[in-house]
């Protein structure tokens, strides 16, 4: 049965908590740049309409998505941030690499969120082929990099308000 895709960019922005006193880390692959600086210019501009300080945005690049795990946890290790949000893409091709990158970067994220206290966002784009990344770069299906700060933001809350 077919669903319908949910515009990845669409979320009620009166729900929203205020991003003005987050850090963020956003870690990008480098592999597929097209699809996956679509995905960070969504991410960051919508750490900024929810009030985020571009000073404390810290964007840094790794070689390929695999890598975004360690890329990650070198974010949370040397930084400050309170959310790391990690955006990569990997398209199928035909070999089994699609698998076995996906489910290590899949195993790896998850991980890190058990294994430190601050939100680790899955921004990773895994599709068939290079349109289906662009309808979810920006395209027809919104950008999955928005939903990732959309995430980030309400996780960072969510934290904050158990800290309390």
């Amino acid at each position: 049965m077919a669903t319908s895709l949910k515009n990845l960019s669409d979320y009620d922005k009166s729900k929203m908590p205020s991003a003005a006193n987050m850090k963020f880390g956003i870690v990008v692959a480098e592999w597929n740049e097209e699809i996956t600086e679509a995905l960070y210019d969504g991410a960051y501009n919508t750490l900024i309409e929810n009030g985020a300080n571009p000073d404390n945005i810290i964007k840094k690049y790794v070689p390929g998505s695999f890598e975004l795990t360690k890329g990650a946890k070198y974010m949370a290790d040397y930084t400050d941030v309170d959310a790391v949000i990690c955006l990569g893409c990997v398209i199928q091709g035909d070999t089994p690499h699609f698998d076995f990158v996906c489910d290590g970067v899949t195993q790896g994220i998850t991980q890190l969120n058990l294994d430190y206290p601050i939100p680790f966002i899955f921004g990773l784009i895994t599709t068939l082929n290079l349109q289906q990344a662009k309808d979810r770069a920006g395209g027809k299906h919104g950008n999955k990099g928005d939903e990732g700060a959309i995430t980030a933001i309400k996780m960072v809350d969510m934290g904050w308000s158990l800290k309390k």
